[in-house]
């Protein structure tokens, strides 16, 4: 099981560790951060994040229940509650022997069911560079539809890259995850 946690200063040397490439960065995170990650650079992207009263972004580390280990960073963007919408910004399994064993599926449905059964969202997106097989199969196994393709988005060294477009709705997310019916009421329980 994962449980996403939130993300404060304790955890930047860990993020940082994983961070290891320029690749690895623009992957990560776009063109948001320029390599290498630092502290201050951390300390500005979680500013403000996580604030109910008035949420534009929500950063978390991702925890292993059982080792109570950090195994993972995924964030949640863009909050427009005009829009009912969020996106989902940074995905990153960050613990090399966590990969391959189900724990991106597991951090990206606990902040979808933040997104949708806490925040209230219609609809969530994420972008995903095309080569990013794993990610794009993790992403079609929480409830995630592709909806197009931005081509050579990203320019990385002498090659561009191209952003597969995917968004999940809020029916969707219920079809997939329905809430449990209430018990009958029996002999001893007044019913209503």
């Amino acid at each position: 099981m994962i449980r996403l946690e939130r993300f404060t200063p304790a955890d930047f040397n860990q993020l940082i560790e994983w961070i290891n490439s320029e690749r690895l960065m623009k992957e990560w995170s776009g063109s948001l951060f320029s390599f290498p990650l630092t502290e201050e650079s951390l300390a500005w992207y979680i500013e403000g994040a996580n604030d109910l009263r008035d949420p534009d972004v929500f950063v978390y580390k991702a925890v292993d229940t059982k080792t109570d280990e950090t195994v993972g960073h995924i964030s949640l963007g863009s909050i427009s509650q005009r829009d009912k919408s969020g996106r989902v910004t940074r995905v990153l399994v960050g613990n090399e022997c966590a990969r391959g064993k189900g724990v991106c599926r597991r951090m990206v449905q606990g902040l979808l069911r933040i997104g949708f059964e806490e925040l209230g969202l219609h609809r969530i997106s994420l972008g995903v560079y095309d080569f990013n097989e794993a990610a794009i199969k993790c992403y079609l196994k929480a409830g995630f539809k592709r909806e197009g393709v931005m081509r050579d988005v990203v320019r990385h060294g002498d090659t561009y890259w191209t952003l597969v477009e995917m968004a999940i709705l809020e029916d969707e997310w219920r079809a997939l995850h329905p809430a449990p019916e209430s018990a009958p009421a029996t002999d001893n329980q007044p019913s209503a």
